[in-house]
């Protein structure tokens, strides 16, 4: 399993739900703690306002999925699909995904701080005006998507692909050009002028 930065462990978990169909559920204002849930088909699932609190998902299907006003807080993800899933305004705080498959995936608004996606490939997701402070995506592959009003403070790209990648209006202020793959990527004038002192460049009028 991939390691959450810092070394910290994935949350112990108490009770298991295993391989059933939660296909379409209405999962509004849920509470789950301590749970681990393996093959569970969550496709189509949906609802505002759930909790999810130290929760392990293994093998979870979480394709055409829809959460709103969700949290996902200190879980952890191994190879759950999340095709064509929509978080919108959800809080996945302190959340690792190892081994997931992001294709199509909308995240719009909400908090993903120090959320662990390494390695990930999000080549074909989207991230829009999320708050993603000290995330871990080391590695992760984001050629061609677009990451866009997304705070990325604090966060680890060390060897991430942004080939192509629409950043516009995104803190990029972590983002040390020379660790990193930026052609064709997609930036705004102010982001020039960040990368451009990052790159130890005099900007002058």
């Amino acid at each position: 399993m991939a390691d959450r930065m810092h070394g910290r462990p994935a949350a112990p978990t108490e009770t298991t739900v295993s391989s059933v169909n939660w296909d379409s559920r209405d999962l509004t204002g849920e509470e789950h703690t301590s749970v681990l849930f393996v093959d569970v088909d969550m496709t189509e699932a949906g609802g505002a306002g759930a909790v999810f609190t130290d929760c392990t998902f293994r093998g979870v299907r979480f394709n055409a999925s829809t959460h709103t006003d969700t949290a996902f807080l200190n879980c952890t993800f191994v190879r759950c699909g999340f095709f064509d899933a929509t978080f919108s305004g959800c809080k996945l705080v302190g959340s690792l995904f190892d081994g997931c498959t992001h294709d199509l995936l909308k995240v719009k608004g909400g908090d993903w701080s120090f959320t662990g996606l390494p390695g990930a490939d999000l080549r074909r997701a989207s991230f829009t005006d999320v708050r993603m402070r000290e995330a871990d995506l080391t590695g992760a592959r984001c050629a061609g998507a677009s990451i866009r009003g997304v705070d990325l403070s604090g966060s680890s790209l060390h060897r991430a692909d942004f080939s192509g990648c629409d950043l516009r209006g995104s803190d990029i202020s972590a983002m040390d050009p020379y660790t990193v793959q930026l052609g064709r990527a997609v930036i705004d004038p102010y982001q020039a002028v960040t990368l451009a002192r990052a790159l130890g460049v005099e900007v002058r009028d």
